[in-house]
């Protein structure tokens, strides 16, 4: 053991440590609180990494897919509208749409350039669409593929080809009311195009696929496409060729210089189908935009008149079917007859002259027609006129449609009551009228008129149109004493002998309405509605044809110039369809006795 005085001196730990260097013990303590940082971002660190590729691994990785995924609409083939005979009346063909996507194409007034010639598009027009802050720009629309291909050649990034079929009508203005249009989006806006649209149309697809940096489809890159479904096909009643001759029989007439705007309908008997409707001004629907939009609706079906005397068949018809008078029924019938405050004349006064009904039908008699009326009494007529299908729509596949006007019998006045059964008073659409004949014809049972025949599908199959039922609405036996009394109105001594069709015995009726004068909302200066109604042969009837023309500035009555458009319009439809002429000669019919 060392002597005493040799032992250093004794010191504690904390009295060496407090004469440590100062140094020292900073850096001790910055390199704990290094470790400590160090270790804290590699746990911030190994979690986030843990996070990225564990937990939102998918959704990072399906986000940076879709910056390379572009979607484009795929367009379905609209379906066709043909005739009844399959002659195609309206169709698409394949045309395409040229898209930019302006955030990858890296000169616009180059790219603008290069294709003003081939779109047609102004260059101006061009380099501003490219320069727009958009992934998508309609560069032109239903761009021939012809066309397409040579865009394609040029090699221009960030140009993108959709299927944009073009709509054609063939047929031009034939059949153009029927048919309708599509407007500039492809969705149907008039005729069987507006009310088939779900239909024809289709479902359209669309096209998703993997870009590069130019926007340009990776070849071996995703492709998720949805194909398109092909609209189906609509086949309707009409003949064209049929439709093609009244057509140009309307235009005919409305070229007369009075007669200012024309409707006519030819209807099958037995079905009630419509084999040509037409008005005339016309429109061609693949110009519809070069149209008066006035004139894009049908006439036919939309346009209501008064009919004037065509109405008395139903007058009369009641009155038979009710027990009130036969053919052969004789009346004295004055020139006139008071209906309230009112004077109804018939078309001269006269002295009292002892008709047969058939007579006052075959003479078109208001006096007489007005007398049966008030035997039938108002509230009768009344279910007689809507039986007949006045007073509301047909129900036919076409827009716009009206029902036409009727009021209430137990609203009429004593003056509306003699107007009504004499045609004034009441307003009608051109197919209402023929489909009052076509009851007449088809032995009383109403068949309500179609125009849709089938559909057919884009893999083939055919769904025929529902075929409504028949209703019948006067006996048989009233339908052939009405069919025997209108055939008078042909023959000798009727109103229109200019309705005839050289061997076959026609049935008719005509009507000579005042047509009410705008300018003063009366009927003064007004004009007339002048009409001819009628169904051959009259032994066996195949075909209803209505004619009706308005002609504001002239006096000629129906049956000078309806009767003769009802008569080339009938003698073309019996020769085209076949139908084998009468052989029974036109009976003899009493008209007046002393």
């Amino acid at each position: 053991m060392p002597p005493a005085g040799d032992l250093p001196p004794f010191r504690s730990g904390a009295a060496r440590r407090r004469r440590e260097p100062l140094g020292l013990r900073q850096r001790d303590t910055r390199n704990r609180w290094g470790l400590v940082f160090m270790v804290l971002l590699l746990v911030v660190v190994v979690c986030r990494l843990v996070f990225l590729q564990g937990v939102d691994g998918a959704a990072l990785a399906q986000a940076a897919e879709d910056s390379r995924m572009r979607t484009y609409p795929i367009e379905a083939m609209r379906g066709e509208i043909t005739d009844r005979n399959g002659q195609v009346l309206a169709y698409s063909v394949d045309a395409e749409r040229v898209v930019a996507d302006p955030k990858v194409v890296e000169d616009p007034a180059r790219t603008a350039l290069a294709l003003t010639t081939l779109l047609g598009v102004p260059v101006d027009e061009l380099t501003e669409k490219l320069s727009r802050d958009s992934r998508y720009v309609v560069l032109a629309d239903q761009v021939a593929p012809d066309v397409a291909d040579q865009v394609r050649e040029l090699g221009l990034g960030g140009l993108v080809y959709e299927e944009d079929p073009v709509r054609l009508y063939p047929a031009g203005a034939v059949g153009g009311q029927v048919v309708g249009f599509v407007g500039a989006d492809g969705e149907g806006l008039a005729g069987i195009e507006h009310t088939y649209e779900d239909e024809l149309a289709g479902t359209p697809g669309e096209e998703r696929v993997e870009v590069d940096g130019s926007g340009n489809p990776i070849p071996s890159g995703i492709d998720d496409t949805t194909r398109a479904t092909d609209g189906s096909s609509v086949q309707l009643t009409l003949d064209e060729d049929l439709q093609f001759v009244v057509q140009q029989r309307l235009d005919a007439a409305c070229a007369d210089g009075a007669t200012t705007s024309a409707s006519a309908v030819v209807l099958d008997v037995h079905t009630g189908e419509v084999a040509s409707m037409a008005a005339c001004p016309g429109y061609d629907p693949g110009h519809y935009s070069q149209t008066d939009p006035d004139l894009l609706g049908n006439p036919v079906v939309s346009d209501v008149y008064e009919p004037g005397s065509v109405m008395k068949a139903v007058t009369l018809a009641a009155a038979v079917n009710e027990g009130k008078a036969t053919p052969d029924t004789v009346l004295q019938v004055n020139g006139h007859i008071q209906a309230g405050d009112a004077v109804v004349t018939d078309a001269h006064d006269h002295a009292p002259i002892g008709f047969t009904v058939a007579g006052i039908l075959a003479k078109s008699s208001n006096v007489g027609a007005i007398m049966l009326a008030r035997e039938v009494g108002d509230s009768t007529l009344e279910r007689y006129l809507r039986a007949f299908g006045l007073g509301s729509e047909t129900g036919i596949e076409l827009p716009g449609e009206s029902a036409g006007i009727l009021e209430p019998s137990a609203e009429w006045t004593a003056s509306r009551a003699a107007n009504v059964p004499i045609g004034q008073g009441i307003s009608v659409t051109t197919l209402q009228m023929a489909s009052v004949y076509q009851t007449l014809a088809n032995g009383g049972v109403r068949i309500p008129p179609r125009i849709v025949s089938s559909m057919t599908a884009p893999d083939g199959t055919v769904t025929e149109a529902p075929r409504p039922e028949g209703t019948r609405v006067v006996s048989e036996s009233t339908a052939d004493a009405m069919t025997y009394m209108l055939e008078a109105v042909v023959g000798p001594g009727g109103t229109a002998p200019l309705g005839e069709v050289d061997g076959f015995r026609v049935v008719g009726k005509t009507g000579t309405a005042q047509r009410a004068n705008p300018d003063c909302g009366c009927y003064t200066g007004g004009g007339f509605f002048t009409t001819f109604v009628g169904y051959a042969p009259a032994d066996d009837p195949q075909y209803v044809v209505a004619v009706d023309l308005e002609r504001p500035t002239s006096s000629a009555e129906g049956g000078q110039v309806a009767a003769p458009v009802f008569s080339d319009v009938m003698r073309y439809a019996l020769t085209a369809g076949g139908v084998v002429p009468s052989g029974a000669p036109r009976p003899q019919f009493t008209l007046t006795v002393p």
